[in-house]
């Protein structure tokens, strides 16, 4: 393996992992406020279509990008009015959310097939940028990848060290002693739900606007479903769905740089891997209860109702 493709390999990783830590955080903060969202999927795609078409419609990829945050919230919000309000069942409500956007992104991406768009541009730095290997492994990316290292660390940050994050993990822990002592806990909830649909949207807008700059059906590919499984696989904390969105961010990019790598290993065999390396993570993760138990929130998935 010579310098070159180490490079381009650990730089495709970046890329790769950056939806999936955008999504994976969102959730993050939902299920520490004792919301189980399983419609990540849907919500991706919705956004990645919606800011497909913005951009190419405006030429601006920064209102794009908000087009992507604001339908992913709206499919939120819609979520939170059905189990916070109506309180219908989170786990049905969440897969019915999915097959929802993977449905509306079908439809309302049926004339944008084949266009493409500017993908984001990269950041060059003076200097900085220049430097051998290092150059292009940290100074060379887009705007996002960067947004997604920060808000790992401001979502830490914000759940250990502040009142807000205090109060979320309050909500999520138990939400009628939360309510006895005078929080509003629906409305927390609330906010958790529709930030998480903001990060998806934005999941969603960076696999059509930078990755693959052009509007697929379906092009998420199961990465909402991933996100849902690094939460766990990262028992609730940042700094592990970081890890585990760059693993699978790797496994997933190996594919296409295998044969560069010179692996004699069938096409077939490399893109199931990254769906693979999720579940033996998962399997190894969840073989002792008490590993899960240590950062779940004890609420996650039940419903709440002020008396």
């Amino acid at each position: 393996m010579n310098a070159d493709y180490l490079v381009a390999f650990l730089a495709s990783t970046a890329g790769a992992a950056t939806p999936v830590i955008f999504a994976s955080m969102g959730e993050l903060v939902a299920e520490r406020a004792g919301v189980l969202n399983l419609g990540l999927e849907g919500m991706m795609l919705t956004g990645a279509v919606m800011g497909f078409a913005v951009t190419l419609s405006t030429g601006s990829a920064g209102l794009g990008l908000g087009a992507a945050a604001l339908a992913g919230m709206a499919l939120a919000l819609l979520f939170a009015f059905l189990v916070l309000t109506l309180q219908t069942n989170q786990v049905a409500t969440g897969l019915a959310l999915t097959l929802f956007g993977v449905g509306l992104s079908a439809f309302l991406g049926r004339s944008l097939a084949g266009q493409t768009v500017e993908p984001l541009a990269k950041l060059s730095i003076p200097v900085l940028s220049d430097i051998p290997f290092v150059g292009p492994l940290l100074f060379r990316f887009d705007l996002m990848v960067y947004a997604s290292i920060a808000l790992a660390v401001g979502t830490g940050w914000m759940l250990a060290r502040t009142r807000l994050g205090l109060l979320i993990r309050a909500v999520g822990e138990s939400p009628h002693s939360a309510h006895a002592i005078g929080f509003h806990v629906n409305m927390l909830r609330y906010a958790a739900v529709v930030f998480g649909g903001a990060m998806a949207g934005l999941a969603g807008a960076y696999m059509s606007m930078a990755l693959t700059p052009m509007w697929v059906e379906g092009m998420t590919a199961g990465r909402g479903w991933i996100a849902l499984a690094l939460v766990v696989f990262a028992t609730w904390k940042p700094r592990g769905v970081v890890l585990g969105a760059y693993l699978f961010g790797g496994v997933t990019v190996l594919q296409f740089h295998g044969q560069g790598f010179g692996l004699e290993i069938p096409s077939e065999f490399l893109s199931m891997l990254p769906y693979l390396a999720t579940i033996v993570v998962l399997v190894y993760i969840c073989r002792d209860p008490k590993t899960i138990l240590l950062n779940k929130p004890m609420s996650l998935g039940q419903n709440f109702k002020a008396d």
